[in-house]
């Protein structure tokens, strides 16, 4: 059995935003590309109603990506 982890909405905003010149932004864009990427089959993931609602705001665009990089997580 995979050790659960909650997903919330940062993770999905961080994964999905455009690069950012800010460099903690940038860092913890590549900390959380890195970790999807790596270390995210080691865990069964989830999310909450909240992070759903929340991934849906913003620019249309923004929110597509959130939402496709967070379908299929079970609530």
């Amino acid at each position: 059995m995979k050790p659960k982890v909650y997903i919330e909405t940062s993770i999905a905003s961080y994964l999905t935003a455009r690069p950012n010149n800010d460099i903690r932004a940038a860092a913890n864009q590549n900390t959380t590309f890195e970790w999807w990427e790596t270390r995210r089959p080691l865990f069964d993931l989830f999310i909450s109603e909240f992070v759903v609602a929340e991934a849906t705001l913003g620019h249309p665009e923004a929110a597509s990506r959130r939402m496709a990089a967070i379908e299929g997580i079970p609530e």
